[in-house]
């Protein structure tokens, strides 16, 4: 089973430290607006957890998506997955988004954003905190250039 984990990817590399952060900790990390590896939609905060998504090499950052916030269809160039760690995410895949797309994910889900595949997602009436992991260095590309965020 060891084995398995290793060859999945879940060893530490030959130049990562080991972290442990509890929630607390966490929460005392910096927190900027929306980073590298986020949607760029404003009033998203991200920390980053692990590692660099700017640089090549594994890393894991966690959103904090504010309540009523819709994403529109945007892919990454890397494979990443995520687990909801609190709040409604609802999550769709394909160039639009459409209410009948939206898949709700509560806490404890989990989902993948394949490199290149298009995603869109948004939160209901709450907080939605969403930890993603991937090999950056990592992108956020809009099917519609019209749908970037304005910085």
């Amino acid at each position: 089973m060891a084995l398995l984990f290793l060859l999945a990817g879940g060893g530490a590399s030959a130049g990562e430290i080991p972290i442990r952060l509890t929630p607390a900790d966490i929460d005392a990390l910096a927190k900027v607006g929306p980073g590298a590896g986020t949607s760029g939609v404003a009033g998203i905060q991200s920390i980053v957890l692990s590692g660099d998504p700017t640089k090549q090499g594994p890393y894991t950052i966690e959103i904090r998506v504010p309540a009523h916030t819709r994403i529109a269809a945007h892919s990454h160039r890397d494979d990443r997955s995520a687990i909801v760690v609190s709040g409604q995410w609802s999550l769709g895949y394909g160039d639009r988004a459409s209410d009948a797309a939206f898949k709700l994910l509560s806490p404890g889900s989990f989902y993948t954003e394949p490199a290149g595949a298009n995603h869109f997602a948004m939160t209901g009436d709450e907080e939605a905190i969403v930890a993603i992991s991937g090999y950056g260095p990592t992108s956020t590309d809009y099917v519609e250039a019209t749908n970037v965020p304005r910085r």
